[in-house]
């Protein structure tokens, strides 16, 4: 009674021991191949073969017998050439011929003493195999698995259980098949819940790549931006993982420390679903919903068409003139100032060099000039938001634009913030939120210095710079060169702007190269002398 009693608690304890593991192991394959493995072990079977269920099919997962060494699938890398087994014929009606077949379908176990002698199953195809291997495949225990709603999601099967003392083939006992069954439905719940999560998991990647997604559909110039970023940003913290130098030598990250970078990468610009598209996509200074170029041109035409009206009507008051007489050559002077003018703030509305004063003042001069509108009175040439719009000394965008558009950051962190994340998320706003922050604590929006910031918050900050310099599709400018990229970097380490011994990781293992290979044209990609980097430091 005492060995009893210390069996079945030995046994309880395996089991419960079991289904710790099973819960821990998140690799899909070893927990298909801890569920077989334990089955054979407890039963004593020789072998054995793990089918899941896809749709109205029995797929082989993992195949092994112990004594002709035989491991396919699983995590042996073999694969199982074996065709699926249909549930069901052509005509509808269950598949009562093969057993693995007829225990996923009825939901019952199938225990057979002697296949040899069994005549209620087809076992054809295990004849042929013993005839060819020299086997004998007798005892069968097939196991349907099913989950706690009842819904069968594949089969456990084992072949010949041995009798420990002799050797031989014999039957499965009752013991064996409750333990079997047990086993069967742990590993039923186990794998549910995994795939559950992975289907989680794959809703929330896809809810991610959907916001990138409606970002791209408000701007293609941001669109890409998302794209890329992520990934170079994942380039940057594997190079830094593998380090075996420098300071970062001994920095690591866990699998879900990664995975929440990468969702950071993927997010951390969702805040511009809130940016007006005409701020996103200014490409020139008089840019709202459409370019207002087109409106000066028009009023520079009037101003001409004004010219020539009034130089034909002075020459009918003095028809004795010669038409190339002075009059003209005022009229042709007067036409060629205002070209000069319209071509001035065609360059000035580009947005591509800085402005100085003096080209400040010259368009207050040109704004001052009249015209007659279609209601007929007389106005200013430029409007005060255009003349405000021209004068801006770099890019395309007032401070107000600006300020639009870094209020962006802000507009993250506020919808990140008050997302409900698992555990192995919970660091995604801060990564995502710091990627304009400086290390030397003049960054936007939360004035972030260097230890203020997670390695992998300053690993963004370098992936979206270094994107944007390279980007090809910004409607402001054209994608810079390697070298040119990489040098304004080594700037922004010189300026502590940017991390510096992230920076020398990612010149130190050519990331740079490896980004270049997969997203930038051929013509972008120049030869890089690390020496002439500015504040690039190699790693030792």
């Amino acid at each position: 009674m005492g060995d009893t009693q210390e069996n079945i608690f030995k046994l309880l304890t395996e089991l419960n021991a079991i289904g710790i593991a099973l819960s821990a192991e998140k690799d899909h394959g070893r927990v298909l191949e801890m569920i077989l493995r334990k089955a054979m072990q407890f039963t004593h079977a020789d072998g054995g073969t793990l089918y899941t269920r896809i749709d109205d099919h029995l797929k082989f997962e993992i195949m092994h017998t112990e004594s002709l060494g035989i491991h396919k699938g699983g995590v042996s890398g073999e694969p199982i050439k074996f065709y699926p087994i249909a549930l069901y014929g052509d005509d509808g009606k269950p598949n009562k011929n093969m057993v693995a077949a007829w225990a996923a379908v009825s939901g019952k176990t199938v225990n057979i003493p002697n296949a040899y002698t069994s005549r209620k199953f087809d076992f054809s195809g295990t004849r042929s195999f013993d005839k060819k291997t020299g086997y004998r495949s007798t005892s069968f225990l097939t196991v349907p698995m099913t989950n706690h709603e009842n819904e069968n999601i594949g089969v456990l099967q084992l072949i010949n259980a041995l009798d420990p003392a002799t050797g031989g083939v014999r039957p499965f006992t009752d013991l064996d098949q409750h333990i079997v069954e047990s086993l069967a439905s742990q590993a039923a719940v186990t794998i549910t819940n995994r795939s559950l999560i992975e289907a989680q998991k794959e809703l929330f990647d896809a809810m991610i790549k959907l916001i990138a997604s409606a970002i791209d559909e408000k701007s293609p110039y941001t669109g890409g931006h998302c794209r890329r970023v992520p990934v170079l940003t994942n380039m940057i913290a594997k190079a830094v993982c593998d380090i075996d130098r420098g300071p970062l030598k001994d920095f690591n990250m866990s699998e879900d420390d990664k995975y929440a970078l990468d969702v950071a990468g993927w997010l951390h610009d969702c805040g511009k679903i809130t940016t007006p598209e005409y701020v996103v996509d200014k490409g020139t200074k008089l840019e709202t919903i459409f370019d207002r170029i087109k409106l000066v041109e028009t009023r520079f035409e009037v101003l001409k068409r004004d010219l020539q009206i009034a130089a034909l009507q002075e020459q009918l008051r003095q028809s004795g003139n010669d038409p190339g007489s002075a009059g003209n050559e005022e009229l042709s002077k007067g036409i060629e100032q205002l070209e000069s003018e319209l071509e001035f703030i065609r360059q000035s509305n580009i947005g591509g060099e800085s402005m100085n004063d003096d080209d400040i003042q010259h368009i207050y001069e040109i704004a001052t000039r009249q015209w007659v509108g279609p209601d007929g009175r007389e106005q200013n040439l430029l409007s005060e938001n255009e003349i405000m719009n021209l004068i801006i000394g770099r890019g395309t965008l007032t401070l107000r634009e600006r300020q639009i558009i870094n209020n962006h950051i802000s507009m993250t962190i506020k919808m990140l913030e008050s997302l409900p994340y698992p555990k192995h998320l919970r660091n995604v706003p801060e990564y995502a939120g710091g990627h304009h922050e400086k290390i030397d604590g003049t960054g936007y929006p939360r004035g972030l210095t260097r230890d203020q910031m997670s390695v992998p918050a300053r690993m963004m900050v370098i992936a979206d710079i270094f994107e944007a310099l390279t980007a090809g599709d910004r409607p402001y400018k054209k994608g810079m060169k390697l070298s040119q990229a990489l040098t304004i970097l080594g700037r922004l380490k010189v300026g502590r702007h940017i991390d510096p011994d992230l920076f020398d990781v990612f010149m130190d293992q050519k990331i740079y190269q490896q980004y270049a290979g997969q997203f930038l044209p051929p013509e972008l990609i120049d030869e890089i002398d690390p020496a002439t980097i500015p504040g690039y430091q190699p790693l030792i």
